[in-house]
């Protein structure tokens, strides 16, 4: 019997932050299924029961080694048959960046890729893990093509994805090598359920806090869901909740058909 379950993705800029705005209310008024979460940062040991065993849900964390930094985690109502952090590459993995959780129906991914802004040696190791994770992702679909994968990608796709484009196109985010990745990986059978199902809407899923871009809607779409072309027919809906707030961001999602 078939059904349809809701898998989210969020980039809460810290999870204890977010747990302060009422992240745990969310979560239970969301009606997800799975719940993915980029930028915790901080270890399962520095937060209260509550948040790390909330009703419900499992939950499942790769943490930095660095303190305060980087970090993913998932919530999910269905246990997974197997769980792996990371890609296997030290200089990456140290920064707690992926989760890969296996289900009986397909294997999802959930991945905070780095920011490129800081200085030209980050933007390096962020094109060095855009291609480290195509080669990880693309072994992974090898065995099952069943395959979903979720973030924060730090990257937006094309001028309709940010709100000013000609001014941010030599600005890390929107350079024409990352927006190429994304290319890439449509290339090979990735697909963008946001872009397809909306071809033409102009949503944003970040916005700079600073400058209060976020009551002036001035933001860019860098957080997604993908889906191997093999599974997108299951794909019911995808979506951006900019009304959700608590982050620098917003969550994304889709509704996905299983058996």
């Amino acid at each position: 019997m078939k059904r349809t379950i809701r898998i989210l993705s969020w980039n809460v800029n810290g999870i204890r932050a977010a747990y302060k705005k009422g992240f745990l209310d969310w979560l239970d008024s969301s009606s997800a299924d799975i719940v993915c979460v980029q930028e915790t940062k901080a270890t399962p040991e520095q937060l209260p029961s509550e948040l790390r065993e909330p009703a419900e849900y499992a939950s499942y964390w790769h943490s930095a080694g660095r303190k305060g930094y980087s970090g993913v985690a998932v919530y999910t109502r269905e246990k997974p048959l197997q769980v792996e952090t990371g890609l296997g590459v030290p200089r990456f993995d140290d920064e707690g960046r992926l989760l890969a959780l296996r289900f009986p129906q397909f294997t999802l991914l959930n991945v905070y890729f780095p920011n490129g802004k800081q200085s030209e040696e980050r933007l390096r190791f962020k094109l060095d893990f855009y291609d480290a994770f195509l080669e990880y992702v693309e072994e992974i679909r090898k065995q099952n093509p069943r395959l979903i994968f979720v973030g924060d990608v730090n990257t937006a796709h094309r001028e309709i994805d940010l709100a000013r484009p000609k001014e941010n196109e030599k600005v890390s985010g929107f350079l024409p090598v990352e927006r190429a990745w994304i290319d890439k990986a449509i290339s090979a059978g990735y697909v963008d359920t946001f872009r397809i199902a909306n071809p033409d809407a102009v949503q944003y899923s970040w916005w700079d806090l600073k400058s209060r871009a976020r009551e002036r809607n001035v933001g860019w779409r860098i957080d997604y869901v993908f889906v191997a072309h093999e599974i997108q027919p299951r794909v019911k809906n995808a979506f951006i909740l900019p009304d959700i707030v608590g982050s620098d961001h917003c969550p994304v999602g889709i509704d996905l058909e299983v058996d």
